[in-house]
């Protein structure tokens, strides 16, 4: 992982338990729902991007075989074979997106709460320590003030995001570290407390709540008692998404993040989500998360900026995970099928 936070990607509600041991099933193309409508052609625009990078020879040779320009969906067809990875949890799937911040770099005014780089030597205090004590002012860490405690929490929880300065300009920011306390849910911490029921929390609910109930709201972020450190990553061109596991950009509704203990980053991965706008699509493995735990769990990249957050927020849906493996690679796996 590479410029994504230990706390990045994950939904407001984390799947927990334990994992069972896989089984693997093997599926025909005609198996996947909306398969023939997809744009197949996108979908490889967002492999070819990282596929590069893949080690594994299978992987590499149809690397190799992509670059010499293939149709897209004949090469996927021809040279990958669909398998459902089953881990005996139901599939979840949720969204992420890159924040849009207000800033200075400079302390002043509505810019009270920094973001700050990581220090030479990090601590393990909790987040509601190092705020509470302002263990880190002072130090030269502060790489800008944001005008909003609240949007610096769900930056933290992203990892990465773009901070427009009061100057006009921008400065892009990624994970540089973290404090190496586990990531909590403020979403369940709501439920648990009988604030709202499951089905109504969403980012946008809890930034709402927050923002009502002053030091009461306070108390909820601190339960969460992850904090995330951040560098500029101004290399990366403007038009292009934030880096994720693989060190290569993002691409909204294109990327997705995963489990890499079940999928290797850089496969294609079908997805066929539930919900109020079900979406069948074909994307590509290039993030991960802490929270991203399991062979069916899946966050989904929705853009940079507010109705990409709205939207991401909104999504806690049921449905299926098919990753594409190379043909050798998933044939590979049919004693564990038979046994």
């Amino acid at each position: 992982m590479i410029l994504r936070a230990a706390a990045v990607g994950l939904s407001l509600f984390a799947a927990e338990g334990a994992m069972a041991n896989p089984t693997y099933q093997l599926l025909q193309f005609d198996d996947l729902e909306g398969w023939a409508d997809d744009n197949h052609q996108e979908a490889m625009d967002v492999f070819l991007s990282t596929c590069g990078d893949m080690r594994d020879p299978d992987w590499a040779s149809l690397c190799d075989v992509a670059q010499s320009g293939q149709e897209a969906r004949g090469f996927f067809e021809r040279f990958f074979t669909p398998v459902l990875i089953d881990d005996g949890n139901d599939a979840l799937f949720t969204g992420y997106y890159e924040p849009e911040l207000r800033g200075s770099l400079t302390r002043g005014g509505p810019y009270q709460y920094p973001l700050y780089r990581l220090p030479p030597n990090p601590s393990r205090l909790s987040r509601r320590e190092i705020e509470e004590t302002n263990a880190f002012e002072g130090q030269g860490l502060e790489i800008a003030w944001i005008d909003d405690a609240v949007d610096v929490f769900f930056l933290q929880v992203q990892g990465s995001g773009r901070v427009k300065l009061d100057d006009g300009s921008v400065i892009r920011v990624g994970y540089g570290g973290a404090n190496g306390r586990e990531y909590s849910s403020v979403g369940r911490a709501l439920v648990e407390r009988g604030v709202y029921q499951a089905h109504q929390v969403s980012a946008d609910v809890i930034r709402n709540w927050v923002r009502r109930n002053g030091d009461v709201g306070r108390e909820l972020l601190w339960t969460n008692e992850s904090f995330v450190f951040f560098r500029e990553v101004n290399e990366v061109p403007a038009d292009k998404g934030p880096l994720g596991a693989m060190n290569r950009s993002v691409t909204p509704m294109r990327t997705v993040a995963i489990d890499p203990s079940y999928i290797p980053y850089g496969a294609p991965v079908w997805i066929e989500k539930n919900g109020a706008d079900p979406l069948n699509r074909l994307m590509v493995a290039q993030d991960t998360g802490s929270a991203i735990r399991g062979s069916q769990r899946a966050d989904i990249f929705f853009g940079t900026g507010d109705r990409a957050g709205r939207d991401a927020g909104r999504i806690k849906d049921g449905g299926r995970l098919v990753v594409l493996m190379p043909l050798q690679s998933a044939y590979a796996l049919l004693p564990d099928v038979i046994e």
